[in-house]
């Protein structure tokens, strides 16, 4: 038998467990399908005190890591360089609009023709409220914001290999309701039953028991589950005369649900980083970049390739390429912040240690691709009344269809046709633009009949094969976390690393932005000493 204080523990345990569950949505908190890193929890920039003048910093990129080193600096009067290899500012942070082009690495040339007003964001898209690094800037910068529906319980889980829920469009919130209501049932079935006798006192189970009726909507005369209200009606119920308004759906048997492990599909979006509602600026998230540019843009060189890195205890200097002239050129500065993705850095001539190199070509990058499609009519909208949200899947290739979260009943829209990583990313982005088309659209009306007849233009990106990114966002190990991290992050010489790949929020803009206010700190002391 168990010790007294070992049964008061797993009392304890057991029925706070229960409470966590009944709040977040049973069973549907166990994956992290993203695996992007953990929590932000810089709200600002370091407190500098002293001046840069006199003092030159070289920065490689102007992505968000490069501007926000730049607008930072510049406040403590260092005199500010950035050699950008694209034509404009931003990095991954960019939004496909009417006339935006894109060339992948060994691909056709594309030129966004949506209408005016639409766009896609095909690189960073949300922003998680704990994300207070990007808020800051968004608040500084008055960036208006809008809510990106993250999670919408009305949209749809459709699965090819569901067992027999498979080729259905199933909306979260029966799948929700369904897993809560039985799981309670089969709870308090063993309450009953006395099987916890060891775990919980008389009070104990009279408590959970009540808790369960409530969580699971269970039936008083014998707490069967037998459907909820909070799953949606078969017809709902309204004005008029209407025969079986009011009627409650039919809920899904426990056993398909289980079988069909539509959970594992589901979770994707409760992983820490995911909350129900997130934002995004209005108009897109471009607009982040363009806030920055706007500030440091005098500072920035553009199409300018970097060729080489050198330097001594005096400096460093970079040798770099007019991309448009091709003529050769060179910048000097006291110090240098490097923010290329380390899968591009990795590729430039160096006079870093072998070491240093080494932990530069330990970290993976994550191949991405993303597709806008912009459709003439919002069959979402008007036929299946989803605002907002993704849709979910397993169909091969896809795995996540989203819905705009701006332009409400508007004539049309863009959604998001497929985000998907790794095989998936690599396989579709072998096909040409027109082929990748086709095949989001084969997927896509299988879920939604009016897809293909709705569809006018497309707009897509790998990110594993755009010159200046090489992969979607960096993934490191455990071995090169404990071993490669620390390295890179402490630089070498005067030359230090910054980017979301610099950061434990790999992927998200928040991770870059962070990185770069370490980094200031860093070449501050270093300046100032």
């Amino acid at each position: 038998m168990a010790s007294a204080n070992a049964k008061s523990i797993t009392r304890r345990d057991f029925l706070y467990r229960a409470a966590a569950v009944g709040g977040t949505g049973l069973l549907f908190n166990t994956m992290s399908a993203w695996g992007l890193g953990i929590a932000s929890t810089a709200a600002a920039p370091p407190q500098l005190s002293g001046s840069g003048k006199g003092k030159k910093i070289l920065i490689l990129g102007a992505g968000l890591a490069g501007m926000t080193a730049a607008y930072e600096l510049g406040k403590l009067g260092y005199a500010v360089q950035i050699l950008e290899a694209r034509s404009f500012a931003g990095g991954r942070c960019q939004t496909a609009r009417k006339g935006f082009t894109l060339t992948e690495l060994g691909g056709d040339a594309q030129t966004c023709g949506f209408d005016e007003g639409e766009y896609i964001n095909h690189g960073p898209w949300r922003i998680p409220y704990h994300h207070q690094s990007t808020l800051h800037y968004t608040r500084q910068f008055g960036i208006a914001l809008e809510v990106m529906v993250n999670d919408n319980d009305n949209s749809f889980v459709y699965l090819e290999n569901g067992g027999p829920l498979s080729k259905q469009r199933l909306r979260p919130a029966q799948i929700k309701a369904d897993m809560r209501g039985n799981v309670a049932e089969l709870l308090a079935k063993t309450v009953q039953a006395k099987a916890l006798d060891q775990e919980l006192s008389s009070d104990d189970k009279h408590l959970l028991l009540d808790y369960l009726a409530h969580e699971g909507q269970l039936a008083a005369s014998d707490l069967r589950y037998k459907g909820r209200s909070g799953r949606g009606y078969a017809i709902n119920p309204g004005a008029g005369m209407v025969p079986g308004a009011g009627t409650p759906s039919d809920p899904l048997g426990f056993k398909d649900l289980l079988a069909s492990k539509v959970g594992h599909v589901y979770s994707a979006v409760q992983d820490f980083p995911m909350q129900n509602t997130m934002f995004q600026p209005v108009g897109g998230m471009d607009q982040i970049a363009r806030a920055f540019e706007k500030r440091v843009g005098k500072t920035i060189r553009y199409q300018a390739e970097v060729q080489s890195i050198r330097q001594n205890d005096k400096g460093v200097t970079v040798n770099w390429k007019d991309s448009a002239s091709g003529k050769l050129a060179s910048a000097s500065a006291d110090y240098c912040i490097c923010t290329i993705p380390l899968s591009v850095l990795r590729t430039i001539d160096s006079d870093f240690s072998d070491s240093f190199k080494q932990a530069i070509a330990s970290v993976a990058y994550a191949p991405v691709g993303k597709i806008g499609l912009q459709m003439k009519r919002r069959f979402w909208e008007e036929e299946d009344h989803i605002y907002g949200g993704h849709v979910l899947t397993d169909i091969k290739g896809i795995n996540t269809i989203s819905l705009p979260s701006a332009g409400w009943q508007k004539k049309k829209g863009v959604l998001l046709g497929y985000y998907h990583y790794q095989t998936a990313a690599i396989e579709i982005s072998a096909l040409t633009p027109a082929e990748r088309v086709e095949f989001a659209l084969a997927a896509g009306e299988k879920i939604f009949p009016a897809y293909r007849d709705s569809f006018e233009s497309a707009f897509s990106v790998a990110w594993h094969r755009v010159r200046y990114n090489l992969g979607g966002w960096a993934e490191w190990s455990d071995k090169s976390r404990a071993k490669a991290y620390p390295l890179l992050n402490e630089g070498q010489g005067r030359v230090l690393l910054a980017g979301e790949h610099m950061s434990y929020l790999t992927g998200w803009q928040a991770g870059a932005i962070e990185s770069a206010w370490q980094q200031i700190a860093r070449i501050h002391e270093r300046a100032s000493a």
